[in-house]
């Protein structure tokens, strides 16, 4: 379900039909910035910047924002917890400097992570696919880059399917027979993945596809104001963190 509204956002958010490096500029930009300077007072800037682009300037809703990043934030709470214990002689005990770097480790990945989910959530793949082929990168990794995104949303169409079928037969009443249906799904979901996979190996052969997996794009106007407003927020916090 988070591919399938990441895909629908990027494909229908304010921003879709804007540069690529554009959002190149923004994502990959105060990504860099948010790994390589220090976590205070950059992350706390870098993270207004990124979040002001992705729901004032974007239009991305702040309610799926969240359900999007919820997985994530559970694996980041998860490993930043690991931090604040050690093992010693002592057996089990709460790290010295454990608060401390729980809170650098978690302003520096919550920033990364905000600067991912603007470019997943703005840009379209095929964009980002048109954006790799202009550095002439093989058209070999381009066609398995296309179609194991296409994948991905055939294994999700059939787990759907799947638990639909289940619900309908009231596999998801009792907790007993949640885990059945459960279990069921998940032993015959990759086998039901593959067939689609296959079916579509054949309906690329039988059109005679050799290599390049043509896509539509247009050219889009690059918006120097935007550029230039978004460069100028980025020197102006690398200056903040240098005077710090």
């Amino acid at each position: 379900m988070s591919m399938t509204l990441m895909d629908r956002t990027a494909n229908t958010n304010r921003w879709r039909n804007r540069s690529l490096a554009e959002k190149l500029l923004i994502g990959l930009g105060f990504l860099l910035m948010s790994v390589t300077l220090p976590p205070w007072p950059a992350a706390p800037m870098i993270l207004i910047c990124v979040l002001a682009f992705t729901f004032a300037g974007a239009g991305v809703r702040p309610r799926l924002w969240f359900r999007i990043a919820v997985l994530p934030l559970g694996f980041l709470a998860a490993g930043s917890l690991t931090l604040l214990v050690q093992i010693s002689t002592d057996g089990l005990t709460f790290a010295p400097d454990g608060v401390e770097r729980v809170t650098e480790l978690s302003l520096r990945s919550f920033t990364a992570m905000s600067c991912l989910l603007f470019l997943a959530l703005t840009t379209p793949a095929i964009d980002l696919v048109q954006g790799t082929r202009r550095l002439r990168l093989p058209e070999e990794l381009l066609d398995i880059a296309l179609l194991t995104y296409r994948f991905i949303f055939l294994v999700g169409d059939e787990a759907i399917a799947m638990t639909r079928a289940q619900r309908a037969r009231l596999g998801y009443s009792t907790r007993r027979r949640w885990l059945r249906s459960s279990g069921q799904v998940i032993a015959n979901l990759l086998p039901r993945a593959l067939a689609r996979a296959h079916r579509m190996e054949r309906g690329l052969a039988a059109r005679g596809w050799q290599a390049g997996l043509a896509t539509l794009s247009r050219p889009r106007p690059k918006s120097w104001r935007l550029i230039l407003l978004t460069l100028f927020l980025q020197v102006l916090i690398m200056t903040r963190s240098a005077l710090t």
